[in-house]
């Protein structure tokens, strides 16, 4: 029975992690008002250049893991000077995003179908912690890109919003980029610059697919997570700690899924397969359901989200 809760935990760490780097990625786009529906075309375009540069290029997993970053990079900043400079409809172009990105990675990637990563991430133990029954197994023994996902990476994300003066900065430029720019914030430069990172992080999260939770490409690999992540920050509140709570959440509901079928609980396959987008569903209503009429509830969407700043009508 240690085993099999070791084993759930670890399996739900390990599939949250994929959601967190995304989220994460996402929350930093839309604190500053930009909504990038787009992460699932960035995530499979993440996923299978990560697995190109070791397959075909030899790089170690650290290399994969770069390429799918400034791939991400790159796509995150040709939707930025859609929407940020040239003010086009950011639904719209996140959609377009999606489609291209999951298109152009069917087909870059239709070679290396079913093969495995020729490098990939390996666990790294943390000494004492990961001889711990049960928890250790489940929460000290994975891979780097683990440990940041859901340690480095929040609090970096936290103290950049909540306890700098750049973060407040780029909250004013969420909240009311009027104000922001008559107060001299460079509101489109906020705008692209994390819009961009944003995308990095969630072509990471890509390439952690196919370089540790697989390893190896499938057209399809990202199964709708980008979707996920991006229901994960409003359930959160747009607030970084309760998106890691979230992804671990949205984690072990896949992993019961995995053990269910595994020790044939008789769920149907279907419904099994269902169970995290349905929780991810049910998630999104408690936000809505909480909220009394007229109040603004702690951790609202920002203002601006998703609406273009034109300075002239400022």
């Amino acid at each position: 029975m240690e085993d099999v809760l070791a084993g759930v935990l670890a399996t739900a760490v390990a599939s949250g992690t994929i959601i967190a780097l995304a989220a994460l990625g996402e929350v930093l786009a839309e604190r500053t008002g930009v909504l990038n529906l787009g992460l699932e075309g960035i995530m499979a375009m993440g996923a299978v250049s990560a697995i190109i540069a070791v397959n075909v290029f030899s790089t170690t997993a650290f290399g994969g893991l770069v390429t799918s970053a400034i791939v991400g990079l790159l796509m995150g900043a040709m939707f930025a000077v859609a929407t940020v400079i040239f003010k086009a409809n950011q639904v719209l172009c996140g959609l377009a995003l999606t489609f291209f990105g999951t298109g152009l990675a069917g087909r870059l990637g239709a070679p290396y179908a079913g093969q495995p990563a020729q490098a990939r991430f390996q666990r790294v133990p943390i000494p004492l912690l990961s001889d711990l029954p049960i928890l250790g197994r489940g929460l000290f023994n994975h891979n780097v890109l683990v440990y940041f996902a859901f340690l480095l990476l929040p609090i970096i994300v936290t103290f950049l919003l909540y306890r700098t003066r750049h973060g407040l900065s780029v909250r004013a430029v969420g909240e009311n980029p009027s104000a922001a720019d008559a107060s001299g914030i460079g509101v489109a430069g906020l705008r692209f610059l994390y819009t961009s990172v944003g995308a990095g992080l969630s072509a990471m999260a890509g390439a952690y697919l196919t370089l540790a939770f697989i390893p190896s490409w499938a057209e399809g690999v990202t199964g709708g997570r980008g979707w996920i992540a991006i229901a994960l920050v409003i359930f959160a509140g747009w607030r970084p700690i309760p998106i890691v709570l979230g992804a671990l959440l949205f984690g072990a509901v896949t992993s019961l899924g995995f053990v269910a079928q595994l020790r044939d609980w008789g769920i149907p396959a279907a419904f099994l397969s269902m169970m995290p987008y349905l929780s991810t569903l049910l998630l999104m209503l408690i936000p809505f359901m909480t909220k009394r009429r007229g109040e603004r509830r702690l951790g609202t969407a920002p203002d601006a989200l998703g609406l273009p700043y034109f300075r002239e009508e400022g």
